[in-house]
C-alpha cells in the first residue's frame, strides 16, 4: 500500500491554479523530491497533503485513508504527517526537549520517545537549550526530530536547508538523510536547488 495517494490534485486561488491535477504515489519508506522554481507549486502541494490546505478537485490518501478531497477533510494533527518548515519554527521560551514533546500525548512513554528522536538527531546532550543557543544546524536537527516524535507515516521537509550557509548545509543535509534512513519514515522534500535533490 503507499504511504501517499496525491490523485488528480487541482488548487486554485483566485484566477491563479497553483496545483494542476497533480498524480503521485509515494511507498512505505520512499523518499521523494520535488524540484521547481519559486513560485511553482511545490508548497501549495505540501500545505495540501499536511491539511493546511484544502484541494479544490482530487483527493489525498495517507496510508490508505482519503484525509483530503472528494468530501473529506481531516485535520492537520489526525493525518499522520510530520512537517519541517524552512525556518523550523521552533517556540524560543522552550527548551530542546520540551519543544521535541510539544507534540506528544502526556502518557508515560512520551519522555523516553523524546530521548529516542533526540539520541537519533544527535541532540540529546543539548537538551535543556533553549533555540537562541543552538548554531542554524542543531536547530534544525531539532525540528527534525520534533517531527519525527509522534512517528508520523509522512515526513515533509520545505526546502529547511535554504537558511543555512553553504558549508552548513552540506553536513546538515548529510545528517538530515542519515535520519531519514535510520527512522525509515516516508519523506516528501521540496527544493528549487536540483544539486540538492539529486543529493537528497
Amino acid at each position: 500500500m503507499a504511504e501517499l495517494t496525491f490523485k488528480g490534485v487541482t488548487k486554485r486561488f483566485g484566477a491563479v491554479t497553483a496545483v494542476d491535477g497533480v498524480s503521485m504515489d509515494i511507498a512505505s519508506g520512499e523518499f521523494v523530491s520535488l524540484v521547481g522554481a519559486s513560485g511553482c507549486g511545490k508548497t501549495t502541494t505540501l500545505r495540501i497533503i499536511a491539511g493546511f490546505e484544502e484541494p479544490d478537485r482530487g483527493t489525498v490518501a495517507v496510508n490508505g485513508q482519503i484525509v483530503g478531497g472528494g468530501g473529506h477533510n481531516v485535520p492537520p494533527e489526525k493525518r499522520q504527517v510530520g512537517i519541517v518548515l524552512q525556518e523550523g519554527a521552533l517556540f524560543p521560551h522552550q527548551t530542546v526537549e520540551q519543544n521535541v514533546a510539544y507534540g506528544l500525548p502526556r502518557e508515560p512513554q512520551r519522555e523516553e520517545r523524546v530521548k529516542e528522536v533526540l539520541r537519533l538527531v544527535g541532540m540529546d546532550e543539548l537538551r535543556s537549550r533553549l533555540p537562541h543557543e543552538l548554531s542554524g544546524g542543531q536547530h534544525q536537527r531539532v525540528a527534525v526530530a520534533r517531527a519525527l516524535a509522534p512517528r508520523p507515516k509522512l515526513l515533509l521537509l520545505d526546502e529547511p536547508f535554504s537558511n543555512l550557509d553553504p558549508r552548513l548545509r552540506e553536513q546538515v543535509r548529510r545528517d538530515v538523510l542519515r535520519i531519514l534512513r535510520e527512522s525509515a519514515v516516508s519523506a516528501i522534500f521540496v527544493t528549487h536547488d536540483q544539486e540538492e535533490a539529486l543529493f537528497m
